[in-house]
């Protein structure tokens, strides 16, 4: 994730992935905390993942979009979904992600779709393998998604014009 941007912060839109309710064992009874996984995204190609630990679910999701808003990377959209197919790991989760034609729409479950709307894609396939944690499955999304490269920017980076990239 080496193209990391600056957007201004009132163009950014948080959404809750998840919420862990963390309970510490004391010899004076038991500790409430809470640990919010956020994402934030202007709905135009930028998106970022937080993580914020608080006594308070408030307090917690406030930090968790501080953090995300340090995090953030371009993505390529193109007519509302993902230039090609791609396929990223984090830990023990797997995540697929598959351009799709218009009218399709978000076919991703929980944190995936969490993380697509908010950088703005309307139509694209995606699947999760492996585990379900939403850390993990947020963190191999944006892998994939930061992954991702648009027919200019290969252009651009092999030295050759469009019309070469897709005729071979």
């Amino acid at each position: 994730m080496a193209n990391r941007i600056n957007v201004n912060a009132e163009e950014l839109k948080d959404r809750l992935v998840a919420i862990n309710r963390v309970v510490k064992v004391t010899k004076g009874g038991r500790t409430f905390t809470f640990a919010a996984i956020v994402v934030v995204g202007d709905g135009k190609g930028v998106i970022g993942y937080g993580l914020g630990k608080a006594g308070e679910v408030t307090a917690a999701i406030a930090k968790g979009v501080e953090a995300a808003k340090k995090n953030l990377v371009k993505v390529p959209v193109i007519k509302g979904t993902v230039p090609h197919e791609q396929a990223a790991r984090f830990g023990g989760a797997e995540v697929l992600i598959l351009p799709a034609s218009e009218g399709t729409g978000v076919v991703a479950g929980g944190a995936m779709r969490a993380v697509l709307e908010s950088v703005g894609v309307k139509d694209v396939l995606a699947k999760s393998k492996g585990s379900s944690n939403p850390h993990n499955l947020v963190k191999a999304t944006i892998l994939a998604l930061s992954e991702m490269r648009d027919a200019r920017t290969v252009a651009q980076q092999r030295g050759v014009s469009l019309e070469k990239v897709f005729r071979g």
